[in-house]
């Protein structure tokens, strides 16, 4: 049996190997769902290799195929929740599985929380958030939330994020030239990439309180 090699080049070359669309689409729906794997060592290694020489990959439609995984890891979660609802969601988040899925009740009353102080919203802004970006469609699916919507804005929310991470890709394609110091580098960069997640939630809070104010004053407006 041929021996796997855990190192950091050795995982490059598993990926580089092994990574085509398929793969993309498998583990961002992994990510999605309740399985503890960061979108972070996912799209940033195949915007990566996308870039590189002669690859058969290409970085747009990493983004797609990595967006169009992310939704359907959250459906999955969306669908289960609505099924078994609260009582077994919780019971299972705080069993011996849940917690070696890194789960608790603490975590999905958080995403709830969260959810039910921002709305539909939450759907969009959630994927943002690395706390709460593989919990939020939880709460949506115990909230039987309009799956067309919940679609729509999971699906707007993780290509925002998924093209934040093919852009760590492009960035790291420029400044990495060893291959072996990618992963490395991902790890180094990754609080850099969060600090964007939230600037990004921050500008479209303001962007949602301009349309509110805007729309408000347009009321008493016409209302003269």
């Amino acid at each position: 049996m041929k021996d796997v090699d855990l190192s950091a080049r050795g995982l490059y070359d598993w990926y580089e190997e092994n990574m085509n669309y398929g793969v993309i689409t498998l583990l961002m729906a992994i990510e999605s769902s309740i399985i503890p794997l960061p979108s972070e060592v996912v799209v940033p290694p195949a915007a990566y290799i996308a870039l590189s020489e002669n690859s058969e990959l290409n970085i747009w439609l990493v983004i797609l195929f990595a967006t169009v995984g992310a939704t359907l890891g959250a459906l999955v979660n969306y669908g289960v929740s609505m099924v078994i609802g609260r009582q077994l969601v919780f019971g299972f988040a705080d069993s011996k599985i849940g917690h070696m899925l890194m789960l608790n009740s603490q975590k999905m009353e958080y995403a709830e929380s969260y959810f039910q102080r921002k709305g539909a919203i939450s759907i969009f802004l959630g994927r943002l958030l690395p706390a709460v970006r593989h919990l939020i469609s939880i709460p949506a699916g115990l909230a039987r939330m309009n799956v067309a919507k919940f679609l729509g804005y999971t699906f707007v929310g993780a290509a925002l994020w998924n093209f934040v991470l093919a852009g760590m890709g492009y960035l790291l394609h420029r400044t990495v030239g060893n291959k072996s110091e990618l992963f490395d580098a991902l790890e180094h960069y990754n609080g850099y990439v969060k600090a964007v997640g939230y600037f990004l939630i921050l500008l479209i809070a303001i962007y949602i309180f301009y349309k509110y104010k805007k729309n408000k004053q347009a009321s008493k407006d016409n209302t003269k």
